[in-house]
């Protein structure tokens, strides 16, 4: 076991460069004012656009969450692949604790867990989207291990902690927010972000294929059914998952798409190059689609990737 932080990897050796994050987020959903109350007053995101058929949520201004309004759509069928869950990132300990003060006032918790290198919480939205809400802990506390994959477990989280980081002058956030005059406790503080996005994929091997050998993520901590893979050495900015024995393409309500935002364009390039190598070797099923500022990927599981420079 290691106590440094993790090796600051770069796109030198064809893998995505260190800075690459996740964008945002877009479900097809039926009710758009549930879902999006949801959103805003339980998980704390602000209404930042909003017309007839489409809601923009976010954090400080920066757009994390698009809700598309589809009745006619189906319902997820049992079999199809898509998404785990959607897994907003807050900046503190504190933050978290209010977001679990919110869930318990005006929701419910489905679970919660320390994975060592973060605390998290877990629910549904209205309409059956996983949601996670967690924090990081620093980076000089995570463990990794000899082949440089950051350490992860499922231990039982600490809720009265994180519940007490949140109140009286120990939430130093908090203070400083009111103090500021800014954010109240019932919205994310500026930081806030979509850590990662973690899918419910048919085949791991033809996850690995597009996802790794085609955008250029590396693959992280593994198991008989689940992969998580980063940049830049974080724990993981996309997980996958053969857990409820997906065996269609998706189909019906839920994840539309989501964003991978690479640096500059010279990134996006070298994103494109790698799917042109992972076309021709002929194993990685998957269609590549140009669209304004960048590209879209759509695997084989009919999940689609928006990827674009920052």
């Amino acid at each position: 076991m290691t106590d440094a932080p993790p090796e600051d990897r770069s796109s030198g050796d064809g893998r995505l460069p260190a800075e690459t994050r996740i964008g945002r987020v877009a479900l097809h959903v039926a009710d758009l004012d549930e879902t999006t109350a949801f959103y805003r007053d339980v998980v704390g995101l602000a209404v930042l656009d909003r017309d007839g058929d489409e809601a923009v949520l976010g954090a400080d201004g920066v757009p994390l969450l698009v809700l598309k309004r589809d009745p006619d759509r189906p319902e997820r069928e049992r079999t199809d692949a898509g998404l785990f869950h959607t897994a907003f990132r807050l900046p503190s300990r504190a933050a978290l604790g209010e977001a679990l003060a919110r869930v318990r006032d005006r929701w419910r918790l489905d679970g919660a867990s320390d994975h060592l290198v973060s605390e998290a919480l877990y629910l549904d939205d209205p309409e059956g989207n996983g949601v996670e809400i967690y924090r990081d802990r620093p980076r000089e506390e995570w463990s990794v291990a000899a082949d440089g994959t950051v350490r992860m477990a499922t231990e039982p989280l600490d809720l009265e902690g994180v519940a007490a980081a949140a109140e009286g002058a120990g939430s130093a956030d908090a203070a400083d927010r009111a103090s500021a005059d800014a954010a109240p406790a019932d919205r994310v503080p500026s930081g806030t972000d979509v850590g990662h996005v973690h899918l419910e994929v048919t085949s791991l091997s033809a996850f690995e294929a597009v996802y790794v050998d085609g955008l250029g993520f590396e693959v992280g901590m593994t198991g008989p059914d689940v992969r998580f893979v980063a940049a830049g050495g974080y724990h993981h900015h996309l997980g996958a998952n053969t857990w409820r024995g997906r065996t269609t393409p998706t189909s019906g309500r839920g994840l539309a798409w989501f964003e991978v935002i690479v640096p500059d364009d010279a990134a996006l390039d070298a994103v494109r190059s790698r799917l042109d190598a992972a076309a021709s070797d002929g194993d990685a099923e998957f269609a590549v689609e140009e669209r304004e500022g960048g590209i879209a990927v759509i695997d084989g599981d009919g999940i689609e990737v928006r990827v674009r420079a920052e």
